[in-house]
């Protein structure tokens, strides 16, 4: 057996907990059935938005939620989703294939509330295609003026007496493609504008200091194509250092496990050569965050020092993956736009990017699996009053152990198809273990630098790999407690059955 220590005495950052962020669109039944069903809906619900969800997506305590989009947001002006709901205009939602009438039922104010009840950050995008910096401007003012402008009377008429302290704005959305095919010169012009139109909201109740701190996140390039990539990041910090600079705190990049070998191909079913192609799929993004963060570190040493007093400091901006997931062809040609079953290889494929993601903590910050609802690779599915928890669920449930937690060094060889990440805080050591091998068990031993007890341990398997939870059996596969591993002198053996997650607890004795 391969035998791993676990160095607790060696930590090597702290895991924020926004990488298990969450993204929302008006794509497909996301929010429509997913989240939104009115309140006159026989469905129980917290003023239309519906109850199960919000009930279910409360106990995984989301730490940001992102809306309206993705590439909705392109075409999204924020007036239309205010007021009165029967006042609100019809559009028509052409959004990667939904090509369905919106009523704008779910806007700014039914987000918040979600935001509210759930306990998330709320990240706003906002629509930099079809939209200009005044409309932008007029939004911030809206959600976040405590002073007595025409607009922020408005939010008050229209039900939010206080400000909703909005802090996260994506400036664009996915700008190299289908939110205006920019390059990277024309964006940073175009983000240099966005950016230094921001209201400051100072308060001078508050020492001059504005009550909400408004984080600029632009849009990063295209993470599946690595030449693409590269390039973008460097050349958008070489325009960013041309003269005088606005303000820069997140880089937004989008990654997706491609699984488009055969679009006909239904996502639960695959053979063997099938699993192993969308596992290491998911493993590119390691290798992907390491080469984008230190892309982003050379930019900003490479920043020029500006003339003058009034100095504009260099940017402390995050990579931040603000959609990621895996994306199987089947849901091209699915109806609803996107919906995607999710069986255990998307429940592994999950906890192996949530793993890159904690162990890149000192290089990633902030990330949102696409799509929370009904859309790709989904934690939730609806089907009128039924609403079905998929085994994503029962990860990011598994993985909230991490969340503020220091990761910990491990050495040691594994099998190619077993991972390990550990992690510890106040309450113990956490060790997640991940056996991605579609058809065999596996065995590894765990050695700690000190002396440690096994509390507990949860585990997500199913007999069969292709297993999936339906309206018929919504609890096919759900989380449960795992078997205690074998004490031996110094370390502990483990058994991993086939296509399964395990995360363990110890304790420092």
């Amino acid at each position: 057996m391969n035998t791993v220590e676990i160095k607790i005495d060696s930590k090597k950052g702290k895991i924020s907990k926004e990488l298990h962020g969450h993204f929302i669109e008006f794509l497909g039944s996301c929010i429509y059935d997913g989240i939104w069903v009115g309140e006159e809906s026989k469905i129980p619900n917290y003023n239309g938005l519906r109850k199960d969800v919000v009930d279910a997506l409360k106990r995984l305590q989301p730490p940001v939620i992102r809306w309206p989009g993705g590439c909705y947001a392109d075409t999204y002006h924020w007036r239309n989703g205010i007021g009165p709901g029967n006042e609100r205009p019809v559009t028509y939602n052409e959004n990667f294939g939904t090509y369905e009438l919106d009523s704008n039922q779910f806007g700014t104010h039914e987000f918040i509330r979600l935001c509210e009840l759930t306990g998330a950050r709320p990240w706003l995008n906002i629509n930099m295609m079809t939209s200009g910096t005044e409309e932008m401007r007029e939004w911030m003012e809206y959600c976040n003026r405590e002073d007595e402008t025409s607009l922020a009377k408005e939010r008050k008429q229209n039900g939010a007496e206080k400000p909703f302290g909005v802090e996260l704005w994506g400036i664009g959305n996915e700008v190299w493609a289908g939110g205006g095919c920019m390059t990277p010169e024309s964006y940073a012009n175009e983000y240099r504008k966005y950016a230094s139109a921001f209201p400051n909201f100072i308060s001078l109740e508050n020492g001059g200091k504005p009550k909400t701190e408004m984080k600029r996140i632009a849009s990063g390039p295209d993470g599946n194509k690595p030449k693409e990539r590269v390039e973008w990041t460097k050349q958008f910090f070489q325009e960013l250092g041309k003269f005088r600079r606005p303000p820069l705190d997140g880089y937004d990049l989008h990654f997706y496990n491609w699984n488009l070998e055969n679009l006909e191909q239904k996502e639960t079913e695959f053979d063997e050569r099938d699993w192993d192609l969308v596992i290491k799929g998911c493993l590119e993004l390691d290798e992907v965050i390491q080469e984008q963060a230190a892309l982003i570190r050379e930019g900003i040493e490479a920043l020029p020092e500006e003339e003058g007093f009034f100095k504009t400091p260099k940017p402390d901006c995050d990579l931040i993956i603000g959609e990621w997931g895996n994306w199987h062809g089947a849901a091209f040609s699915n109806r609803p736009a996107l919906y995607q079953q999710c069986t255990m290889r998307d429940a592994i494929t999950t906890a192996l990017t949530l793993d890159i993601l904690h162990k890149n903590c000192e290089s990633v910050k902030m990330a949102c699996v696409a799509q929370t609802v009904n859309v790709l690779n989904s934690l939730f599915l609806t089907e009128g009053e039924t609403c079905i928890l998929t085994p994503n669920y029962d990860v990011f449930n598994m993985y909230k152990v991490h969340r503020e937690g220091l990761g910990l060094e491990t050495v040691g060889e594994t099998s190619d198809k077993t991972f390990i990440f550990a992690s510890e805080k106040e309450e113990g050591i956490f060790v997640n273990l991940i056996n991605a091998d579609m058809e065999k068990d596996q065995e590894i031993v765990i050695a700690f630098s000190d002396d440690v007890q096994y509390v507990s341990g949860q585990i997500l398997e199913s007999e069969d790999p292709h297993d999936c939870n339906t309206k018929e059996e919504p609890d096919k596969i759900r989380e449960k407690t795992g078997r205690a591993p074998s004490r031996r002198e110094n370390d502990f053996a483990v058994r991993l059955p086939k296509a399964s997650i395990q995360v363990m607890h110890f304790v420092r004795k």
